[in-house]
């Protein structure tokens, strides 16, 4: 089995050889899983230079026996520092100059055991959280919409432009897949009106995938949030995966794959609540029943609908294993 060549061919809308393609937009619970501790974010960045040196590759081993482990198809590069909530990090960053160094070691790693490779690169803009770009809170940015839209033309295409460069970065730096996360829609519907979309979202997601197309890579936008009205505009571009395909917004992962089916490839939906909490058999229900009624034709690529985080027990995620180990072969 090659992981990255079944998450390739899913992200084509093509049914892979022999399984469902397995992937998580960001896995935490590195520890819980291995039983060893990968170090980052602030407790990283307290090393010395030596320390970081030897971490980085001490990191490196551990997260790639874990991913052969749970048979990952592909794995994400550790990020930049961003905050779950203001002032409050990620566990799972780094600084600018070791995350490169991180990822390089990572990607020669999974290139090595035929793991595909996932890059942010950005490229779209997304709603206002507690502290948008611009540093407006989210009444603010409301009021800049209607207000300042000029600026907000300014915000996507630079925001635009960036990704397209670093796409260019990670394609000479051999990644295979890139993806944009930018949360466009809450559980109420998209955040911004059809007229704004068509200004300021679907012809900056045309320019970046047909970026990423043209040089060799493939495409992937995150965004939590009911997009279901939006659904049949993302498959129409050129945007290969749509991932999360939010069960907390009442998004039907099933009823999806009917509407775009051959057009976009899925990668979702686990409630990553679920994981946390349990019940076992839940998760374990949950996951068949997705592999039972997303698989066939391909297209859809297994995993949780954000971020497995730290605390995730072990013991709930490998619920998630045993069935697509049992019921994810085509």
């Amino acid at each position: 089995m090659n992981g990255k060549n079944n998450i390739l061919a899913a992200l084509k809308c093509q049914q892979p050889s022999d399984y469902v393609p397995f992937w998580e937009i960001e896995f935490q619970a590195w520890d819980n899983w291995s039983g060893k501790h990968v170090v980052l974010g602030r407790e990283f960045t307290g090393l010395s230079q030596k320390e970081q040196d030897f971490t980085v590759n001490q990191n490196a081993e551990i997260i790639i026996e874990t991913c052969i482990d749970l048979n990952f198809s592909a794995l994400t590069m550790i990020n930049s520092y961003w905050e779950v909530a203001p002032g409050v990090p990620s566990y799972a960053w780094l600084p600018e100059g070791m995350k490169e160094k991180q990822n390089l070691l990572l990607r020669k790693l999974c290139e090595k055991n035929g793991i595909a490779t996932v890059a942010v690169t950005g490229g779209l803009i997304t709603m206002p959280g507690n502290v948008n770009i611009h540093g407006d809170n989210y009444m603010e940015f409301c009021y800049r919409v209607i207000e300042n839209p000029e600026s907000i033309d300014a915000w996507a295409k630079e925001t635009c432009e960036n990704g397209i460069k670093a796409a260019h970065k990670y394609r000479d730096m051999g990644f295979d897949i890139l993806m944009s996360s930018s949360d466009i829609a809450d559980n109420m519907g998209p955040f911004y009106s059809p007229a704004q979309m068509d200004r300021w979202f679907y012809p900056y997601l045309q320019k970046w995938t047909e970026e990423v197309e043209k040089i060799g890579l493939y495409s992937i936008l995150h965004t939590d949030g009911d997009v279901s009205t939006l659904l049949d505009d993302l498959a129409n571009s050129r945007l290969h995966g749509l991932q999360a395909i939010d069960p907390l917004a009442g998004m039907d992962i099933f009823k999806t794959k009917e509407q775009i089916a051959g057009k976009l490839c899925l990668c979702g939906n686990i409630d990553t609540g679920l994981l946390f909490t349990g019940p076992k058999t839940k998760i374990h229900e949950t996951v068949v029943e997705l592999l039972k009624n997303c698989k066939n034709g391909g297209g859809f690529v297994l995993g949780a609908s954000n971020a497995v985080m730290f605390e995730t027990p072990a013991e709930n995620y490998k619920q998630v294993k045993d069935a697509w180990k049992k019921f994810g072969r085509y």
